[in-house]
């Protein structure tokens, strides 16, 4: 049995591409969509061009937290392509050296449009990745990782089609050979193809070989509960502990150990199922202590930072996650440290720019103020030690 040193390498697959930053200032909405408009022409700032999608920056905050990870990605032949290896080869050597060149399809591209004082919006083609397989991840080279992390399938279509076979068959295979696994989402267009896609069955599909599940809560709601999703979309209905709760236990039946749920600006949800049996089965990256990451449900709240972009937040957030799962630590610490990440993250306009080795981000934790929680939480109390927000029922249990 390989022991957690040997098995502390993760794996990133799934979802990569090259983001292109337009900076658009104050334009008005209306002043863009006119440039959009043939014969118009519509002054605008310059462009910062950097890599985008889960392999990308959960990947690459993982590089920069000092955790030994490979990334596993389609690029096509061509410039973008290109610039994208360069990208990845820049921040790391040898960062790139899994990333399969597809001749013939394009690159995934996005246009990120910036502008000032409000949300972003995208342009986005999902090129190869929309022909991304289990098969472009080569166990000989990558299954004594201890860790497979793969992301944004709703934006790779053979991920998803025929209820996510492909995409359970990539989980089946890690699992085969030891492997943790862990699931992040995007959230498709409604009006698209994979929006229009049957999200209960795909979930149902791959989440019994999934180990960690870690959507955003707009995300999961939109795949499993429609109508809670319009009425938070609609501002009829806030997050609150009920929603979290049924929320995370439909998820946890279907067959994770973990599953967290990024709530924005609110911080990071997580439940965790309560039986050791299924624990036993997380494979090479399961906590090192489990009965403390067993039964819980806690929040951890934002911390305060000066924003400088949220771009990658949730990937980031998620690579601090992961970090701390496979360096055994507690399941308290490794929130703080996911949230944490997150946060560095947020100082920087480019993902992944401003996050920190592991070693000072464990020095900064402790003592950073905290952001209030605005969800409902009625009966959960802020642990003063951890700065965690603790439902009731997970207090009495550490009672015991």
């Amino acid at each position: 049995m390989m022991s957690r040193k040997e098995t502390t390498r993760i794996v990133v697959a799934g979802h990569i591409c090259l983001d292109i930053l337009v900076d658009i200032g104050n334009l008005s909405q209306d002043a863009l969509v006119k440039g959009l408009e043939p014969g118009n022409l519509v002054k605008i700032g310059g462009a910062k061009v950097t890599t985008g999608g889960t392999v990308s920056n959960t990947g690459i905050a993982l590089h920069r937290l000092g955790m030994d990870v490979r990334l596993v990605a389609r690029v096509g032949d061509d410039a973008f392509g290109e610039a994208v290896a360069n990208v990845v080869e820049g921040v790391g050597r040898g960062l790139g050296r899994d990333l399969v060149r597809v001749a013939g399809e394009p690159t995934s591209y996005t246009l990120v449009f910036n502008p000032l004082g409000r949300d972003r919006s995208f342009l986005h083609c999902p090129g190869v990745n929309d022909t991304f397989c289990a098969d472009d991840v080569d166990f000989a080279i990558v299954g004594q990782a201890g860790l497979l992390h793969l992301g944004y399938p709703p934006l790779m279509r053979n991920m998803w089609i025929d209820k996510g076979g492909e995409l359970a068959k990539l989980f089946s295979r890690a699992k085969e050979h030891g492997m943790t696994t862990s699931l992040d989402m995007a959230w498709p267009d409604p009006a698209s193809e994979a929006g229009q896609a049957n999200w209960g069955d795909i979930l149902a599909s791959v989440l019994p070989v999934t180990d960690v599940f870690l959507p955003s809560i707009d995300e999961a709601l939109f795949m499993v509960d429609r109508r809670t999703y319009e009425r938070l979309a609609s501002g009829e209905e806030k997050i609150n502990a009920d929603m979290l709760d049924t929320l995370s236990q439909r998820l946890i039946d279907q067959g994770p150990a973990v599953v967290g749920l990024k709530l924005g600006r609110d911080g990071l949800y997580v439940r965790t199922a309560d039986n050791v049996q299924r624990f036993a089965r997380m494979g090479a990256s399961a906590p090192a202590d489990v009965a403390n990451w067993m039964a819980r449900r806690m929040i951890s709240p934002c911390f305060e930072i000066k924003v400088s972009g949220t771009t990658g937040a949730g990937d980031s957030t998620i690579a601090g996650f992961l970090a701390g799962l496979v360096k055994g630590m507690p399941i308290e610490f490794t929130m703080n440290a996911a949230c944490g990440t997150g946060a560095c993250n947020c100082e920087n306009p480019l993902s992944a720019g401003m996050v920190p080795h592991w070693d000072a981000l464990v020095k900064r934790v402790p003592g950073w103020k905290r952001q209030k929680v605005s969800a409902s939480l009625k009966g959960w109390a802020i642990d003063p030690s951890t700065g965690l927000y603790v439902s009731p029922e997970d207090r009495q249990i550490r009672r015991r």
